[in-house]
């Protein structure tokens, strides 16, 4: 199993805003195959970014949703908040689960090195 975690800096301003995208967003994802889950996590803490956390079975899931014409589609709306609605880049990150106290049974992810699909890969 693989996770996604995207931080994203949203200017207090946009927040509900920012939130009502994710709420009627769609869906898309969730019927791609290897899909397990999506949660979108609000900052407690002032400047601290929102996180959009996705889990996945296996790194070709997640690769196949992030080059599918679904994501395409999915992330059409991404771009309805003007500019100033963030305080600066995302970042995208991607950690193999090696433990997962609820499955402990769960085969870990093999070590599959930097993911780059994002910058050309």
């Amino acid at each position: 199993m693989i996770t996604t975690m995207n931080r994203i800096y949203v200017n207090p301003e946009y927040a509900e805003r920012f939130e009502e995208n994710f709420r009627t967003r769609a869906g898309l994802v969730d019927r791609m195959p290897g899909f397990v889950s999506n949660q979108l996590l609000r900052p407690a803490n002032p400047g601290d970014p929102y996180i959009v956390m996705t889990h996945w079975q296996t790194r070709d899931h997640f690769k196949a949703w992030v080059t599918s014409e679904e994501f395409m589609q999915g992330h059409a709306r991404s771009g309805s908040l003007p500019r100033e609605a963030y305080d600066g880049p995302s970042k995208l990150e991607l950690h193999e689960v090696i433990l997962d106290t609820n499955n402990p049974e769960m085969v870990p992810e093999p070590h599959g090195g930097p993911f780059l699909v994002h910058r050309g890969e």
